[in-house]
């Protein structure tokens, strides 16, 4: 009898302790799904990798804007060598990057994201509007499904997402890495760059990227993106555009994908493939100075 009320105390303490805790130090007991990693000073900013990526991806800007930005570079779970987190995923890293804003007391952070990246930016922004700053996104849209197929929708995308997530459950990291290969070399122009991408696909979980894969296609913002209220620019990816008609063809894809955020601009970087940083990093550090400057100073690009 002693021993059980003595453990009946203890659950009580414990109890009473848990509660008398702030809000931020309690939740931040569960781990992120991601890891980070602080340079610079300034302004907060959130720089979001895409698929397989790591956060050194994101090195260039970091280098432009570490003297006017405190830069916040994520790597998410199961990717480029990082534990991998039960799905859902996108949702839990959406949640959880939100939750980091809340207990770092970041004010209002910049929130950057490539490709699957910038998809979670849009959805970050659309939860939390009052809790982030502008948004760029680097060839990552609302909705991926159309931008391959304008008349695509969650519905019709199902089943091959679903085969999707099915087959890179069965690969091996070293057949992720050789997929991943035959997929960079077209979405990035330097040889050597796609080298180093490559070896952060072959550091990544094979099964996490096929969950990411399916929830990417069967999940559309387009309309959830209108509870965003601040700015958000969206750089697409143009290379491939080799005449002006197809460039107007690809600038109406982007446009429609943002149509419904308030107050977006969206910019072609037409000298770059897929990974515009890697491809075109000084026009990319130019476009975001420009759109961030004008942010500061309160005025419409």
């Amino acid at each position: 009898m002693k021993v059980r009320a003595f453990l009946v105390l203890l659950v009580l303490a414990v109890g009473r302790f848990m509660a008398a805790l702030p809000a931020s130090a309690q939740s931040t007991q569960k781990p992120l799904s991601f890891s980070v990693t602080r340079v610079g000073h300034g302004k907060p900013m959130i720089l979001i990798p895409g698929l397989l990526s790591s956060g050194d991806v994101w090195s260039s800007t970091v280098d432009r804007f570490k003297d006017r930005y405190e830069c916040h570079l994520l790597t998410l779970a199961g990717f480029a060598g990082q534990a991998p987190v039960p799905p859902p995923f996108l949702q839990t890293v959406r949640d959880d990057v939100i939750r980091y804003i809340r207990d770092q007391k970041l004010e209002r952070p910049v929130v950057v994201g490539h490709s699957l990246g910038g998809f979670l930016a849009f959805w970050i922004a659309a939860t939390a509007p009052d809790q982030v700053g502008p948004i760029v996104a680097v060839d990552g849209v609302p909705y991926l499904g159309t931008l391959m197929n304008p008349e695509a929708t969650v519905e019709t995308n199902r089943p091959g997402a679903e085969q999707m997530r099915q087959l890179y459950a069965t690969f091996t990291r070293e057949q992720l890495a050789a997929q991943s290969r035959l997929s960079l070399a077209a979405m990035i122009k330097d040889p050597r760059q796609v080298e180093v991408a490559a070896g952060w696909s072959a550091a990544s979980d094979p099964a996490t990227a096929g969950h990411a894969i399916y929830e990417m296609m069967t999940t559309d913002l387009r309309e959830a993106i209108a509870a965003i209220r601040t700015p958000v620019l969206l750089v697409g990816a143009a290379d491939f555009a080799k005449d002006e008609a197809m460039r107007r063809q690809v600038l109406s894809s982007y446009e429609a994908q943002v149509a419904r955020v308030p107050d977006h601009r969206v910019v072609l970087a037409e000298q770059a493939r897929h990974f515009i940083v890697l491809d075109d990093p000084a026009f990319l550090g130019s476009t975001m100075e420009r759109f961030l400057d004008r942010r500061d100073e309160g005025a419409r690009p």
